[in-house]
């Protein structure tokens, strides 16, 4: 009886303060899963078809690139921006727009046939799929109560988890059988069958009068767009260009920090900031951004660097790499659906930790890789990664967003996707950079211990070169061929050391980003939030 009660109570709480009831509150939570799931694999689905498109429309490899990295720009510029744009234009026509523009922009680049049209299609994208993830994470707040958050945030998850890991292996199975065009057609009827449930599911709310009345910070706009581009670009460009060694690198950095410390001072000071960086008062917020952008590092950097070493150090395919990190997403999904039951019963903050070191421990076991190492050692360590990973991504959103004030959830919501996004690059910009070090420094090593003069590896050329002269070479080629393999030998073991140092690294940051935990909150119950002073 008392329990019913309680149940009633709670109910009745439930619309005194606007949260949706009944079958319609899980329809919402899947047209904003959809759109989300849309964008994160959009992300990491072209990877793989690089090399087809480049060939397709006449492009160099660094021209091409830019089919990446337009994305990219668009996508960061866009997200702090879609909390102004959800108040202005109201939260569903605004989202609405994002998902149809998404899917046309999907088609525009599928039936490009050069690089301009291509890249404008993918800043089209970028730009329509920035106001989806931070959007549809903050329809989910604003639509579930506090006690029902975890399951609401474990669909949203899923798919921001999962997407990398789904992007590749369906980039390439389209891009192998279908072709390249075909990873942005299949866009098409997802995004239309997105768009007609969030015109029948999600609620109507008028674009906000206040906000309409309001001037527009055209300046704010303005240096969000030079600062957000150039640092994105900065990242995803500069270690091809060899970072400040490019006058166009430098340059970058130097608007992007310039431009940062002017967007700063526009915002806190204008009555009317495009982004609202006041929000940032609240602790679990700021904190949560934070751990969010160390989360984005971990989670695309080592995704980013096990498709790198499967493919250029094992000799896999891009289908086989898709294959070898898809059970590891299936685990991440199977747990984020468990832990949402659990999630705002116990305290965020022990769930995060566990699950930082669970992926610390996952990244010390990926680093003792060897040249023989296959697909059955590279399983339980990627499994055990995803579910790591979903104990980190469900509590952090759940400490940082669910304790929120409602009417701030879309700014705090767009802050805390940037930085996981931004995350992402940095980490990427990171392993690339040290990649290429580490591998400096181990082939120095090595060939300092190869000389003409040393035994063993006189010896060792003796055996190869006797090897294939049984294979029926000449002498003279029989040599050559000796000296090429022990140069593969060497460069597969420089690569096997400077991938288990990426490895030790990506754990030793989530080791060492365990004492920000304590300026989150709980996670749980809804509780308001403490501001920082």
């Amino acid at each position: 009886m008392a329990t019913n009660s309680h149940r009633l109570s709670q109910s009745k709480s439930n619309m005194q303060s606007g949260y949706v009831q009944g079958p319609l509150k899980w329809a919402i939570a899947l047209t904003a899963a959809l759109g989300a799931i849309l964008e994160v694999i959009d992300t990491s689905i072209v990877n793989v078809a690089l090399p087809d498109i480049q060939a397709t429309i006449g492009a160099t490899v660094s021209e091409v690139g830019w089919v990446v990295t337009s994305y990219g720009i668009a996508n960061v510029i866009l997200i702090p921006l879609s909390a102004w744009l959800g108040d202005y234009f109201g939260k569903k026509n605004y989202f609405i727009f994002s998902m149809a523009g998404f899917t046309l922009a999907s088609v525009l680049c599928g039936l490009s046939v050069n690089l301009p049209m291509l890249v404008i299609a993918r800043i089209l994208q970028g730009l329509c799929g920035g106001g989806l993830l931070a959007k549809a994470q903050a329809i989910l707040f604003e639509t579930f109560p506090p006690a029902e958050q975890g399951i609401a945030q474990s669909i949203f998850g899923v798919g921001v988890i999962a997407g990398p890991a789904i992007g590749p292996t369906l980039g390439g199975y389209l891009t192998d059988t279908l072709g390249w065009r075909w990873i942005f057609f299949i866009n098409l009827p997802v995004g239309i069958l997105a768009v007609a449930m969030a015109l029948l599911f999600l609620r109507a709310e008028p674009a906000k009068r206040k906000q309409r009345s309001q001037r527009v910070d055209w300046l704010g706009i303005l240096l969000l767009t030079i600062t957000a581009g150039s640092l994105q670009t900065f990242l995803e460009e500069g270690e091809s260009d060899g970072w400040f060694e490019s006058g166009f690198i430098a340059t970058l950095a130097a608007t992007g920090a310039i431009g940062l410390v002017l967007f700063i001072w526009r915002e806190l000071t204008t009555k009317t900031p495009a982004v609202e960086l006041r929000v940032l008062r609240y602790r679990s917020l700021a904190a949560g951004s934070i751990y969010s952008g160390i989360l984005g590092m971990g989670l695309y950097g080592a995704l980013f660097a096990v498709p790198l070493f499967t493919q250029s150090v094992l000799g896999f395919s891009a289908t086989k790499t898709g294959l070898l990190l898809a059970p590891g997403a299936l685990a991440s999904a199977v747990t984020m659906v468990i832990l949402g039951k659990i999630s705002t019963r116990v305290d965020a903050r022990l769930l995060i930790a566990t699950g930082a070191i669970g992926t610390t421990l996952t990244m010390f076991s990926l680093a003792s890789i060897t040249p023989q190492t296959g697909a059955d050692d590279l399983f339980l360590p990627l499994v055990w990664r995803g579910v790591a990973t979903v104990l980190m991504f469900l509590p952090l959103s759940l400490a940082t967003l669910g304790s929120l004030p409602k009417e701030i959830v879309s700014a705090g919501s767009g802050f805390y996707n940037l930085t996981r996004q931004l995350g992402s690059s940095i980490g990427i910009a990171i392993i690339t950079t040290v990649l290429e070090q580490r591998q400096a420094f181990h082939r120095s090593i090595l060939l300092s211990k190869l000389s003409p003069y040393d035994p063993e590896t006189n010896q060792r050329l003796d055996l190869l070169t006797n090897l294939f002269q049984s294979r029926g070479y000449d002498a003279v080629t029989a040599h050559q061929q000796a000296l090429a393999t022990l140069q593969q030998t060497i460069n597969t073991q420089v690569a096997v050391l400077s991938y288990a140092d990426i490895f030790r690294i990506v754990g030793l940051i989530f080791l060492c980003s365990l004492p920000l935990l304590l300026f989150l909150g709980k996670g749980a119950g809804g509780k308001k939030v403490p501001m920082a002073h």
